[in-house]
């Protein structure tokens, strides 16, 4: 169904796939000649080509990419745009597409989700952007439908900016990398890994986008054999699949790990933008006649079956037929690997309950939305193997099924198809375009629900329960013409392979005159006069200090978790009310992973403004002339020796830092919001300690909001509650050593009756983070803003 080759491989003709290895060395002499050569053979990947055309830098200096476009939602743009100009920003330098598809629901926070809807829309007129007001459209469906076009590249403010299916290489990333396209500067990163991804067959009856970006998601994700590579799509069972079908795919890619994905085009992409009026925008993509790939997966479509992804990861991956086999041992293990997650906490998640007495699997809801799910062809597939339900027939039970099509054209066709009228018919909720449902803000399902959707994720709680309030619901991704099985079963878990499921729609009549009459497009029209409108819960960033020369670090929270989402960072849902307040936002940082996290992070946060206060009006300092710091008595006697010690004096130590940091294993999985960095900011966090980060995006988050990232090289020999020393910490960045001499500090009170605290300390040998010149400076500064308020001046 589907290989790995690790290791390189050479394309010729964009078909023939031959390994480089020495077996294969005869046939390779024959076709390449002796040398081999691998470098011009790199160059002819799509990949190359396309980064090639974008690229700033010189030659063996990494990428320094400018984009065509960028992307924003209304859980990013605000802060973004606040950060651009706090940094000087006059207007926008690139068409900037503001979409409102995030918090469209306007009753949770009360007025902020339009203020901040009217203040995008002040931005668009100031700065000359587009926007698109809500309901319209979810931000990467109108991305596909009016700005994707072959060759280009697009930087969005959310990790499932994915157009590779239209020739677009779309990247997700954190707000400060935006920021920094809004300034004129560049995007800098190393040559990524390419690797090959090779289509052949096609796929059977009821196998759907979802259910092929399922298999490829649980083939790469746990080993990283896609990670912060670049997945180039080509052969022949690519060149058989619609757009929308490849788009389905592309929008998971995601899930991999990956930094982006291409595909090569053809006709089927020429007719989909001429369809969407934009002819001009075709350009035929496709491997070189001689591509070299660092890796290789090939996919055969026809044995893919219908998969679902169990709670919770998409890429805890089965096929269902499997699944229905053996539900009792399958979600045994679900619920022993998921016992870890809640521990410590009053939860109650069962998933053997739902198996009935004939081994059935009873779900709860089922839901079809957004990027990934929305699409018209995936709910004319969902609405066909629902007409085979008589509209008569009642659910049992409380299962439900919600649509949202991905934008209102869709949904303008499928209202003049009468598909829409069909699922109404049969009990189908059909909703307008809203990503709530992907992030935790629409149709949460009840405590202890199976919910399966046609959406991007089933992180925990990322369906918008709350673990800390004893609540848990868990999610299965499924593809939309499985979750139509489903509804068509009764609400039991079924494969659509059961049910007939045309290859083949009704043709999609494109019209966008929902757009005309309400989007704002006042790209490279900037008015200067206007003004930005703000609501009552649109604040700024506080204000935030430089690195100094020493840090001393105390871990607030302490995560062994084999992976760390930034929803459990900072969650999803309806604290993103609060996502034009940082201050405010910062408060539910970790709250459903470590409630005690925040106090822990604002007492050492108070205690520095004090000391620095005090450095400011000339406090001596020295030993024992440190105050006491309220909820941290152990920090004057830890500061006064420090104050000791030859690397650090006290003259020195009003130089240094003191912040909270986090160990997790492996942070940063999922979202690309920025807020899972600058929250920790915010409440004075200066480190991540990490075996690795999960993604590139959270990393590059953490060094845009001063966030230094280390990473350990084996189990960390701290615990939570220690201090970190680091000494000399700006002079090792600034001249480039590779290793940091550092100090973990155990304070305990001292025995019963004696008062104080007697401290312990160990060595701890960090290795100094690997950061672009570029990052460097920010990191000095402290934080994007600083380093751009620096350089204006």
């Amino acid at each position: 169904m589907i290989e790995l080759i690790d290791g390189g491989v050479w394309l010729f003709n964009g078909r023939e796939a031959v390994e480089d290895t020495p077996e294969n060395s005869g046939l390779l002499v024959k076709r390449l000649g002796a040398d081999r050569a691998k470098k011009p053979a790199r160059e002819g990947t799509i990949t190359h080509g396309i980064l090639s055309s974008h690229n700033r830098g010189k030659d063996g200096a990494g990428l320094r990419l400018k984009f065509d476009a960028l992307a924003s939602h209304d859980i990013t743009f605000v802060n973004i745009i606040q950060t651009a100009q706090a940094c000087g920003l006059e207007r926008f330098p690139l068409p900037y597409i503001l979409t409102n598809c995030h918090n469209s629901l306007c009753a949770v926070g009360g007025t902020i989700n339009e203020d901040d809807h009217l203040f995008g829309l002040s931005a668009a007129e100031k700065y000359g952007g587009v926007w698109v007001p809500a309901h319209l459209a979810v931000i990467h469906s109108y991305m596909r439908e009016t700005w994707a076009g072959c060759g280009r590249m697009i930087l969005g403010s959310d990790s499932h900016t994915r157009y590779g299916a239209l020739g677009t290489m779309g990247v997700g990333e954190g707000g400060g990398e935006l920021v920094k396209q809004l300034l004129g500067e560049t995007y800098d990163i190393g040559y990524p890994a390419v690797v090959g991804v090779y289509l052949s067959g096609k796929p059977g009856n009821g196998v759907g986008p979802q259910d092929v970006a399922l298999a490829l998601i649980g083939a790469v994700f746990k080993n990283g054999f896609a990670k912060n590579a670049v997945l180039e799509f080509t052969g022949e069972g690519a060149a058989g699949l619609s757009v929308e079908f490849r788009s389905g795919i592309d929008v998971m890619t995601t899930e991999t790990a990956c930094w982006s994905s291409i595909w090569e085009t053809g006709e089927t992409v020429r007719d989909y933008l001429a369809l969407h009026r934009r002819a001009s925008d075709y350009k035929a993509l496709r491997p070189a006649d001689v591509a070299y790939y660092d890796r290789f997966i090939r996919i055969d479509l026809s044995r893919i079956k219908p998969m679902i992804a169990l709670p919770f990861h998409p890429s805890n991956v089965y096929e269902i037929d499997s699944l229905l086999e053996n539900p009792g041992d399958i979600l045994r293990q679900v619920e022993k690997d998921a016992a870890g997650l809640f521990e410590n906490r009053n939860i109650n998640f069962t998933l053997t309950d739902k198996i009935d007495e004939k081994g059935r699997i009873r779900a709860g809801q089922g839901i079809i939305a957004g990027c990934a799910g929305g699409t018209y062809e995936n709910i004319m597939a969902a609405a066909a193997v629902l007409e085979k339900t008589p509209e008569s027939a009642a659910l049992p039970g409380a299962f439900s099924l919600s649509v949202y099509p991905g934008s209102q054209p869709v949904l303008l066709e499928l209202a003049r198809n009468n598909a829409a009228a069909s699922l109404v018919s049969r009990g189908v909720i059909l909703r307008t375009a809203f990503c709530g449902p992907c992030f935790g803000a629409g149709d949460v399902p009840a405590n202890n629900c199976l919910s399966i959707r046609h959406s991007t994720r089933n992180f925990p709680n990322r369906e918008g329960s709350r673990p800390a309030d004893g609540q848990i619901a868990s999610v299965a991704l499924m593809d939309a013409r499985s979750v139509a099985a489903t509804m068509a079963s009764g609400g039991f878990l079924a494969s659509a392979a059961r049910f007939p499921v045309p290859e083949k729609f009704p043709p999609y009549h494109y019209d966008d005159s929902p757009y005309r009459s309400r989007v704002f497009d006042g790209s490279g029209r900037p008015r200067k006069e206007a003004s930005l409108r703000y609501g009552p819960s649109i604040t700024g960033w506080p204000e935030m200090e430089n690195l100094g020369e020493h840090l001393l670090l105390k871990i607030a929270s302490f995560i062994t978790d084999p992976v760390t989402t930034t929803d459990e960072i900072i969650p999803s849902g309806e604290t993103s009310s609060y996502r034009s307040n940082p201050v405010g936002l910062a408060e539910f940082t970790l709250s459903r992973k470590d409630p005690s996290y925040v106090g822990r992070a604002k007492a050492l946060r108070e205690a520095e403004a004090l000391r620095l206060d005090l450095a400011g009006k000339g406090f001596p300092g020295g030993k024992d002339a440190f105050p006491e710091f309220g909820p941290l008595p152990e920090l004057s006697p830890l500061i006064s020796g420090l104050s000791e010690l030859p690397a650090a004096g006290p003259a020195e130590l009003a130089d240094m830092r003191i912040g909270s940091a986090i160990y997790a294993a492996k942070p940063g999985d999922g979202s690309a919001r920025e807020q899972a960095a600058s929250c920790q900011r915010v409440l004075g966090g200066l480190a991540n300690f990490a075996l690795e980060y999960a993604t590139k995006r959270y990393r590059s988050n953490l060094i845009n909001w001063g966030i230094l990232p280390f990473t350990l090289d084996g189990e960390p020999a701290f615990r939570n509650g220690d201090y970190i020393f680091i000494p000399r910490v700006r002079t090792a960045l600034v001249k480039g050593g590779e290793t940091l001499n550092a100090l973990i500090i155990r304070s305990e009170p001292a025995p019963s009756g004696t008062g104080g605290f007697v401290f312990t300390s160990f060595p701890l040998a960090l290795k100094t983070p690997v950061l672009t010149p570029g990052e460097k400076e920010i990191v000095l500064a402290g934080s994007l803003i600083n380093y751009n308020r620096s350089r204006l001046r």
